[in-house]
């Protein structure tokens, strides 16, 4: 059954149940009120001709009957009533509609008379079944002496209230046809509200957005008009760095992302750098337009940090790559040198020419940084110190540094996040220079702290700007064209204050700037 079929039905079937709940109710009162208007009518007749002096007084007449009777058709006749009964306490009628019937007993018992009480109900006589009020008589001296019975049929009743009905039924009918109506055309404003989808239809395509939306590897973060956050991914739920099922619906997208929002949203498709706490995203907006209206904003985020490590990590292994086939043509070489020396007898020289080899080839570039016993960061300077090899820029890890091995993936990824990013930050400064690295790990008060400090000899960091520095977009380098910047320091400074540590910049002994970031080491457990 469609949709729309369905709404029909349903709304009729609740407004009819409504209406004809209604009708009966109402119908119910307009019965009793007919009732109640009777009875009130029925004991106003009756007391009054009980108390009319004439009617009393003929009592003590030897033909009652010849004086009561004509007053009680009159009284019959002008209120509108089926019959006015007189009789006396043993209930002898003395006027009857049917003259016929005067003079003998009444066909149901003469309540009034006997009780001296009102009496109200419904009986059957001989006039058939009929709604009745008794009303006893009384003398001047306060004696009971008969009864009034006043009554309606209960047939004339029904008719009344037939006549009244119709009308009722009449006009319910009508709300029917409207109510029917009206539910007609509110169907078919929710079904074109809904484009005329039917509801498998819209289960089926929910389920498929589900899927779609919570299955890709992209974050999609949907935004209303205002900025405000309607609905999120699995994925963009990751990069946020949220709990997996958080409800951010109604959030500011920019409390949960630092960077200037307003321009990204106003410039659809361009993308740009921003942070989550400290992931690195790049993300670009989309408008969402439905019938030529802009409704919202679509946000998708890419990570740039996991983006950032593998470029790490292939620079890395490049690094070592060329410095091992460095390494194997300088032993061919050697290998050379001490054959010819062999051949020529020499033998003194070629036992110099081994000794100066020493630990051999290019790997002994790295001597002193032999306390670094941390694969990564090892790893990560050899790729740096190719790197800058390439730019000019004299990479010098100073004699003493130490580091032990991490307990964690963790751990290491924080020291190769700051490392990185300082050495990248201080090769840019130096420009051509000389940039110093040095590591230390220590235990301070039972806990192991690893300070990286690394100096340039570039122009510096003026004093004024020595905290903004570390702000977000913030940067003393030139800006390029596509080129991020100020996001470095930031993440530096973020993951030391995660750790409980610190980082600032000071003046360097080598002329330029010193940065040292301080890293207390979280234990495993504490991590988790």
């Amino acid at each position: 059954m469609r949709l729309r079929t369905q709404l029909v039905l349903l709304q009729s079937a609740i407004m009819l149940v409504v209406i004809l709940g209604s009708g009966i109710a109402a119908a119910w009162l307009q019965e009793r009120s007919l009732r109640d208007a009777y009875l009130d009518r029925m004991i106003a007749v009756a007391e009054s001709t009980a108390g009319l002096p004439s009617v009393v007084e003929a009592f003590d007449d030897p033909d009652p009957s010849a004086s009561i009777q004509p007053i009680a058709e009159t009284v019959r006749e002008a209120s509108d009533v089926t019959y006015v009964v007189v009789t006396d306490a043993d209930g002898i009628r003395y006027s009857h509609p049917n003259p016929d019937l005067i003079g003998e007993r009444v066909s149901t018992e003469p309540t009034a008379a006997e009780s001296g009480e009102v009496f109200v109900g419904t009986q059957t006589g001989t006039l058939g079944t009929s709604w009745r009020a008794k009303v006893p008589v009384f003398d001047e001296s306060g004696a009971l002496i008969g009864q009034v019975s006043v009554g309606i049929l209960e047939s004339e009743l029904q008719r009344d209230w037939l006549s009244t009905v119709w009308i009722l039924a009449a006009c319910l009918a009508i709300a029917a046809v409207v109510g029917v109506v009206l539910a007609s055309w509110a169907a078919s404003l929710v079904r074109r509200r809904i484009y005329g989808v039917e509801p498998e239809e819209i289960k089926s395509m929910l389920e498929t957005r589900n899927a779609t939306l919570h299955g890709i590897g992209d974050g999609l973060v949907v935004l209303d008009e205002r900025g405000g956050i309607v609905l999120c991914n699995d994925a963009a739920l990751r990069l946020l760095g949220r709990e997996p099922g958080a409800d951010l619906a109604g959030t500011p997208v920019a409390d949960v992302l630092d960077a200037p929002i307003d321009p990204l949203l106003a410039d659809s498709g361009e993308q740009q750098l921003v942070l989550a706490g400290e992931r690195k995203l790049v993300a670009r907006a989309d408008q969402v337009v439905v019938d030529d209206r802009a409704v919202g904003t679509v946000l998708i985020l890419r990570d740039r940090t996991e983006l950032d490590a593998a470029l790490r990590d292939l620079a890395g292994a490049q690094g070592m790559t060329e410095t091992l086939r460095a390494q194997q043509h300088e032993f061919a070489n050697t290998l050379h040198t001490l054959g010819g020396l062999l051949e020529l007898g020499e033998a003194d020289a070629a036992m110099a020419v081994i000794e100066r080899a020493g630990a051999g080839g290019a790997l002994a570039s790295l001597e002193p940084a032999t306390g670094i016993l941390e694969l990564e960061v090892a790893a990560l300077l050899l790729a740096k110190r190719a790197q800058a090899k390439e730019r000019g820029v004299e990479l010098v890890v100073l004699p003493g540094s130490t580091l032990r091995p991490a307990e964690s993936a963790g751990v290491a990824g924080d020291w190769l996040t700051v490392l990185g990013n300082l050495v990248d930050n201080a090769m840019d400064a130096s420009g051509g220079g000389r940039v110093e690295v040095a590591i230390d790990d220590e235990e301070v008060d039972g806990r192991r702290v690893v300070t990286i400090t690394v100096d340039d000899d570039g122009p510096g960091v003026l004093e004024s700007q020595r905290d903004a520095i570390f702000e977000i977009e913030v940067s003393t380098k030139s800006h390029v064209a596509g080129l991020a910047r100020g996001y470095g320091l930031t993440l530096v400074r973020r993951v030391a204050e995660r750790l409980g540590g610190s980082a600032h910049v000071e003046p360097s002994p080598i002329g330029g700037a010193r940065f040292v970031a301080r890293l207390p080491v979280v234990p495993s457990e504490v991590r988790a």
